[in-house]
């Protein structure tokens, strides 16, 4: 899957998504500092799915609909970090296409999609 994770993400997430085979940009390592709305124009020329844990992703995509392929919002606690990693990694792994058009939260407790609508 291709994905671009947003500057936000921790390291451990971008590396546990790349040992999983997934092409993943990282905002981090490209440009550091650019606007989301860069992220979001980048991830629609590329076709990836932004992994995040800003969300300000989710409103830019689904209430000022500025599109993009799909968003993964992070949500969690510092003590809940292994478990949404694992969550994140099994999600892309064996549901990939699921991601797609779609604003997906993971959290410790669980994985919530919403449609993100037109762009």
């Amino acid at each position: 899957m291709r994905l671009l994770a947003d500057e936000c993400c921790e390291r451990a997430i971008v590396e546990a998504l790349r040992a999983g085979g997934h092409d993943v940009a990282c905002a981090a390592e490209q440009q550091p500092g650019a606007p989301d709305e860069y992220w979001l124009s980048r991830a629609r020329q590329e076709g990836r799915v932004v992994v995040t844990q800003d969300a300000d992703f989710g409103d830019l995509v689904c209430r000022w609909r500025l599109g993009a392929p799909g968003v993964i919002l992070l949500r969690y606690r510092p003590e809940d970090r292994g478990e949404v990693l694992a969550r994140l990694v099994a999600l892309v792994a064996g549901e990939a296409p699921g991601a797609l058009g779609r604003l997906t939260t993971v959290t410790a407790t669980h994985v919530r999609r919403r449609p993100l609508g037109p762009a």
